[in-house]
C-alpha cells in the first residue's frame, strides 16, 4: 500500500477530521496566578466549561509558589454559589525525604488532614514556603486533581489528587481523596493558598471525553 503525503494546502483543504478519542485529555482553560488570592473556575465564565459535556474533569497546577507559608487547598460550590463551603469527607497519606541526609523519611496516614464531613477548602499539599522570609522561590506546588462527573444530580461527586511539593528541605508526596456529599451539580472549584496569595503559577482544566 503506498504512503499518502499531505501538503500544507492539502492539509487546510480537508473539511473533516475524525473525532476526538475516548480517554482524551480536552483542554478547556488555563488560569495563571500573579499575586493572586484565588483562582476560580466557573462554569459558563470565560470558556469555563464544568457541565455533562464531560464525565470527567481533571485540574494540573504547575508550580503554583505562595508569598507565604501555607497550604494549598480547594473547594467546589453549586450553581450560584460563592461560599465555596460544600461538605467534605476525605482521606490523606503520604511520604516524605529530606534532602539533605536521606534519612528522615516517612509514610503516614495523616489524620489530621482529612475531614469528616466538614465543610472546610481540603488541603492537597503539606505546609510549602518554610525558609527566610517563608516564601523562597525554589517552593512550589505541582500536582493534579481529578472531579468525577460533577454535574450529577443523582451521585455525591468524587474526587482524587496528588500533589507534590518541596518544604524547606523535605519533598513530599502526598495523594487525597474524597467525596463532596451533595447531589446538586457542581459548576466551580477555587484553588488558593490557605494564607497570603499565589504568586506565581498556573491551574489547567481539562475534560475527558467519554466513548
Amino acid at each position: 500500500m503506498a504512503l499518502v503525503k499531505y501538503n500544507n494546502n492539502s492539509i487546510s483543504a480537508v473539511s473533516s477530521v475524525a473525532s476526538i478519542p475516548s480517554g482524551a485529555l480536552v483542554p478547556i482553560k488555563t488560569l495563571t496566578a500573579s499575586s493572586s488570592s484565588t483562582l476560580s473556575f466557573v462554569h459558563g465564565s470565560s470558556d469555563v466549561v464544568l457541565d455533562s459535556t464531560y464525565p470527567i474533569y481533571v485540574f494540573e497546577f504547575i508550580n503554583v509558589h505562595p508569598s507565604t507559608y501555607s497550604r494549598f487547598v480547594f473547594q467546589g460550590d453549586v450553581n450560584g454559589g460563592s461560599s465555596y463551603n460544600q461538605t467534605i469527607t476525605s482521606t490523606r497519606f503520604g511520604a516524605y525525604n529530606q534532602e539533605h541526609s536521606g534519612t528522615n523519611t516517612g509514610f503516614e496516614y495523616q489524620a489530621g488532614e482529612d475531614q469528616a464531613q466538614g465543610t472546610d477548602f481540603h488541603r492537597l499539599t503539606a505546609t510549602i514556603g518554610y525558609g527566610a522570609g517563608h516564601a523562597d522561590n525554589d517552593q512550589a506546588v505541582s500536582g493534579y486533581l481529578k472531579i468525577f462527573n460533577p454535574s450529577s444530580t443523582t451521585f455525591v461527586k468524587h474526587f482524587i489528587a496528588q500533589a507534590l511539593n518541596f518544604d524547606a528541605y523535605f519533598h513530599y508526596d502526598i495523594y487525597s481523596a474524597g467525596y463532596f456529599n451533595t447531589t446538586n451539580a457542581l459548576d466551580r472549584f477555587q484553588f488558593k493558598f490557605t494564607a497570603g496569595t499565589m504568586d506565581l503559577g498556573s491551574i489547567k482544566l481539562y475534560g475527558i471525553k467519554d466513548s
